[in-house]
Order: C-alpha cells, then structure tokens, then sequence
C-alpha cells in the first residue's frame, strides 16, 4: 500500500509518500512560502533535491503542485494517482473528541472546525489540506492522525488547570499536549531497545526542536506532558516562552502600550532562545555564540537546559520511576550540548554519559555508559512513518 502523509503547516507543508510494505519512502518535499511567490523542495532517496518555483495563493494550489510532480514522468515516483492507497492527515488539535486516528468524514472535518480556536495557525491549514485531497483524488481515503490524540490518556490531575473549574465545563481548557506522534514513535521504539515490554516500561522521551515538549509515557501511554491548552506552554523553545508568569502579560501590555495579542505574538515568535540570545533560534547559531563568547547564548542555553532537567525529574516523580530517556527531534538527536548539560544535572538518577557516544547526530545509540543506572538514548523520531502506520492500520 502506497500511503501519501500530508503536514500542512500555516504557510508550509511537507509530505512523504511512502511504501507500507517495505515502510521506505519513495518522496518527499516542503513547500514554503504558501500565499507568498511558493517554492517547492522535492526529493526521491538517492537522486539530488529539485526546487521548483510556483505560484501558491493557497494550501489547495499547494497540494496540486505535489501531486503533479509526484506523477511527473521525469521527478516522479508513480506513474498515475491511483497509485495512492491512502493519505494520512497530520492534525495538531483534535481536543477531547479524538484519543486515536479517524477516517475523514463530515462529522470528522465539523469536529476539527470546532478546535479552530485552539489551534488558529494549524487547523484550518490542516483543514485546507483535508478538502484539497478529496477534490483532487475523491474515491482515496483520507486519514487524520492528531497530534493531541496521544496525550488523551492523561488523568484529571494532570491536564486540569488551577483556574474556575467552570471554564473547564464551558470552553474545555485544559492541558492537551502536542507532538503526540512522535511521543508514541519514539516511546515505543525505545521500549523495544531496552527490551521492555510496552505496558511494563516507564520512559520519558525529551522532543527537542524549535517546538520542544517532553512527556511521560508510563505502560505506553502519555500520563503528563508539558506543552498545555496551545504549543506555548512548557519549557523554554527556539521562539517560544514556555512557562511564564501570567501576570507578566500584564505587565508588558501596560509599560509597552500593547494588546493581548501583540503580547502573544511576542511570547510565540519572539522569545524563547532566541528572545533571551538576542541571536537566534537555531542551536547551531547558539552553539557557535557560546564558543565565541556570547554570554546571553550561554544563558539561553542553560535555561533551556535546566529547564529540561526539572521536567524529566519531575516526570521520574510522576512515574515512581523511570526505565529510560530518549532525546528526540532536531536539537535532541543531534545537539551533544544540550544531552550533556541537561543530563549533568539528572547525576543523582545515577546517569553517566558517554562522551564519545555522546558525540552522535541523528543515529539510534545508547549515550550513556554501562554503568548509568538509567539508560540513555537518541531515539530519531520519524512523524511520517508513525501517521502512515496508523493511516494503513484504519483503512485495512
């Protein structure tokens, strides 16, 4: 079965095509810059990266210009698309209503409208994305696999806020955690390393990118996570605050003359690593700051560090234990800094990193020594291959 896996992003969106069978990817690509002059990168493994630049006023004109260089005869992966089995749909908010993958439906697309609110730049993108596929190929089914889904086995205590109990009854707000996916990707793989079985095993996997969130996954379910009713809350990241005091709104809206939501913009693109840097979001720039001196790269390296130190601490609390912890993402799989600053201050779990382990990028390895009482690991999250699991999974 040939799956094509579709992430539409606010102004992006990435897509792979993927053979079930042999789980390989036969394509992929981005395209950027949607609604602006939109450039699409594609790619077949082994042959060298085409761009290609189109118009793309929107998600649908977006999803037409992949399809067509899907079946290209000379950029091409398949001859015809009939050829595609299935698409899967990655979803950000799926709110209370999805714990699992659903097929597209009518009720299915009114329930992703009804989490609009919740996830303003992702959902209706998404949601252009769902309707762009069933016009263009009608009789293929289409899968929506959502990133909140995993987190829906969370119990009260952990997702509840500390707010009227009556905004929880009225609007549903309330933790629901993101990177679900990848979550469940990599907490399984990891299992099998250890050589755990799932519902047995306690694991925190730390997904680490420009978006970072870390969660705990305690019998193969997410029993807490730090990202909350929206991606802004939680540790530090690339742009993002993470967890601030809420008064600081106030505060700043007040002394800068600004609303609620300029405030918010700032806390969303504006702050986070790059806010505290005054640099940068990308670690690689961080990294090279530090080397060179840059105190305020050093702070916001350590912040973020530290943080991730008190949220795997926290979770190894939360589970009464832990088995093992996975560094995930982009930062997490090939940033040895981050793993050896964060894991510097989790000594007293009895952690020992293997510097020279420690130095690899995006492998599968153990990074922690023999001795370590807790392994350690870099476990590559694969997104894709997840959603084009789950689409094969609900359409058979």
């Amino acid at each position: 079965m040939k799956v094509l896996v579709i992430n539409c992003g606010s102004s992006s969106l990435k897509y792979q095509l993927i053979d079930s069978e042999s789980e390989k990817v036969l394509a992929k690509g981005i395209c950027e810059r949607i609604k602006l002059d939109g450039v699409l990168t594609h790619q077949i493994p082994g042959k060298d990266k085409i761009k290609i630049e189109a118009p793309m006023p929107d998600h649908s004109a977006a999803v037409k210009i992949v399809l067509d260089t899907l079946i290209d005869k000379d950029m091409g992966a398949i001859t015809s698309l009939e050829e595609i089995n299935a698409v899967g749909h990655r979803v950000v908010h799926g709110g209370e209503k999805f714990s699992s993958a659903a097929l597209v439906d009518e009720n299915v697309i009114k329930e992703i409208e009804a989490c609009n609110d919740l996830a303003p730049l992702h959902n209706p993108a998404n949601l252009i994305g769902i309707r762009a596929c069933q016009n263009l190929m009608p009789n293929v089914p289409q899968v929506t696999v959502f990133d909140t889904a995993f987190h829906q086995t969370m119990p009260k205590h952990a997702y509840i806020y500390g707010i009227p109990y009556e905004y929880y009854e009225k609007y549903k707000i309330r933790r629901y955690g993101f990177h679900g996916t990848s979550h469940s990707f990599v907490s399984k793989r990891t299992a099998e390393i250890i050589g755990k079985k799932l519902e047995d095993s306690k694991i925190i996997v730390c997904h680490l990118g420009g978006g970072a969130s870390i969660c705990a996954v305690e019998g193969g379910k997410s029993i807490d996570t730090t990202m909350g009713l929206t991606p802004l809350e939680g540790i530090t990241m690339g742009t993002r605050s993470g967890n601030i005091d809420p008064a600081i709104i106030e505060f700043i809206a007040n002394k800068e003359n600004k609303s609620i939501v300029e405030i918010l913009e700032i806390l969303n693109k504006k702050s986070g690593v790059y806010g505290i840097s005054g640099k940068s979001s990308d670690f690689r720039d961080i990294n090279d700051g530090i080397d060179q001196g840059d105190e305020r790269c050093k702070i916001a390296m350590d912040v973020f560090c530290y943080q991730a130190a008190k949220f795997i601490a926290g979770y190894v609390a939360a589970m009464n234990g832990v088995d093992a912890i996975a560094f995930t993402a982009g930062v997490g799989e090939n940033d040895h800094l981050v793993r050896t600053l964060t894991c510097e201050r989790l000594k007293f779990l009895g952690i020992e990193i293997d510097e020279e382990a420690n130095k690899a990028r995006g492998e599968e390895i153990r990074i922690s020594t023999d001795n370590s009482k807790v392994p350690v690991y870099i476990v590559p999250t694969n997104e894709e291959l997840a959603i084009a699991r789950e689409t094969v999974a609900l359409v058979k």
